[in-house]
């Protein structure tokens, strides 16, 4: 169902992000995210000559490499456009994230690697929903091993456990598809 009907209005920024998981045929995976920033209207910009109405004032890209079991093998970030020249030079900085891996403790990770005047905003801020991709893109292979584990008796908890309300370990999501893991509330 649609949000309601809003009051009269005028559109004036649009933000699009896209994120995409990939499997590579080397065993690895991919997750990407690109984004834009787009007002209705020209922007003064004195390092671009101005910004048209509909032309990207941010347009970023991100790319995790990730092995099977969440840790980052690489990363690649690209800014595009930007209002700033100097905007495009902390993309490298990224780069800190290899060797961390995504779950417990990713955001703490991010804070204090990339956050603030080490970082970029926009790039910063695609990288917790580039995470929730990362478990999106891989669950196919979480359950696969999680099949696996349970068939070789090996009792190591999914990742995806108390994750949020529906992988909680008292719902039916649990006791349905995970149900040597479900406990009565």
């Amino acid at each position: 169902m649609p949000l309601s009907k809003p009051a009269l209005r005028k559109k004036i920024h649009t933000r699009s992000i896209e994120l995409n998981g990939y499997h590579r045929d080397d065993g690895l995976w991919d997750i990407e995210a690109h984004m834009t920033d787009i007002k209705t209207y020209d922007i003064e910009n004195q390092w671009r000559g101005g910004i048209s109405a509909g032309e990207p004032i941010h347009e970023m890209w991100v790319r995790l490499t990730v092995d099977d079991t969440f840790l980052v093998t690489d990363v690649e970030a690209v800014t595009d456009n930007s209002p700033f020249q100097m905007c495009p030079a902390i993309t490298d900085a990224y780069k800190q994230l290899i060797g961390i891996r995504i779950g417990r403790g990713w955001r703490r990770a991010i804070n204090e690697k990339v956050r603030g005047k080490n970082g970029c905003t926009h790039i910063t801020e695609l990288l917790a929903p580039l995470a929730t991709v990362t478990f999106q893109t891989l669950m196919g292979n979480i359950q696969k091993n999680a099949s696996q584990q349970a068939e070789s008796k090996k009792h190591i908890k999914p990742m995806v456990l108390n994750s949020c309300h529906a992988w909680a370990e008292d719902s039916e999501v649990v006791k349905m598809h995970l149900p040597e893991y479900y406990k009565e509330n």
